[in-house]
């Protein structure tokens, strides 16, 4: 595991990312991007991982790409910019496909790619205080990579507003922007997560995986126009769910009046 970030597992299955480059406001580098995207991956299989938390560490979140990226990236190629590009591509679709639920604990800033990483989250906390924005524009470039991930938070007229401006704004707007589902204040910021995080863990883990993938699958049938396939495909999810060892289970549970075993030392 590089040093770039940081990353812990408690008992309960909670595994923590921290970015940690917080003297460069934990910018990316080609490094990050690849050794993110490899431990999210690991992160996938480890069965003893119920779910993730992605912060950064100090008073930033994410302030996209570092500098020094920048100027190397400045002499790149077409070819080299396109190869460097689906790096960063890649490392946001494997967040975003995972099956754990993702919490983002938006400590500080989150500019520019960083917002990307918000936008591949489940549910993002943010501090009183951060603020967020894509600036791309600023720099005479666009939030390209990005952009499938945002506009599928916030929608295609947010996107023309705020991503022609590059201007920056408070949690509070991306929470009306659908970007952020919660703010906090800084004193109860740490309290909050774990208030968070605690009722994700309510949830069985199993049915937590199907539903990530179901809201995925309905999305891209609906946006076919395959109305006929997504009633035959969300019929038959709940119908396997149901005869499935956790849905059994959970039933069970509900009808003799006693916790599910996912509970047990949560």
């Amino acid at each position: 595991m590089s040093d770039l970030y940081l990353l812990d597992i408690d008992s309960r299955g909670v595994a923590t990312v921290t970015l940690n480059r917080p003297e460069l406001h934990n910018a990316f580098n080609d490094e990050l991007i690849v050794g993110l995207t490899n431990e999210f991956l690991e992160l996938e299989k480890n069965e003893k991982v119920r779910l993730i938390v992605l912060t950064g560490a100090g008073r930033s979140f994410c302030a996209g790409a570092d500098l020094n990226w920048m100027k190397k990236m400045k002499d790149y190629s077409d070819s080299e910019n396109y190869e460097d590009s689906r790096k960063l591509s890649r490392l946001f679709e494997v967040i975003n496909s995972v099956t754990k639920p993702v919490i983002g604990k938006v400590n500080g800033h989150a500019l520019g790619g960083g917002t990307g990483l918000v936008a591949v989250c489940d549910y993002v906390i943010a501090k009183e205080g951060a603020k967020i924005g894509f600036t791309e524009v600023l720099l005479g470039l666009v939030p390209a990579v990005i952009s499938p991930y945002v506009m599928a938070k916030i929608g295609h007229s947010k996107a023309r507003a705020y991503f022609l401006t590059g201007e920056k704004f408070g949690p509070e707007k991306a929470m009306e922007m659908e970007l952020v589902h919660q703010v906090s204040l800084e004193r109860y910021f740490e309290k909050d997560v774990e208030q968070v995080v605690s009722k994700f863990l309510m949830a069985a883990p199993g049915a937590q995986q199907v539903c990530k993938q179901l809201i995925q699958n309905v999305d891209a049938k609906v946006l076919d126009n395959q109305f006929e396939s997504v009633i035959d495909y969300t019929c038959k999810t709940i119908a396997k769910q149901r005869t499935s060892e956790e849905g059994q289970e959970g039933m069970d549970a509900l009808l003799t009046k006693r916790k599910p075993n996912w509970l047990e030392g949560v």
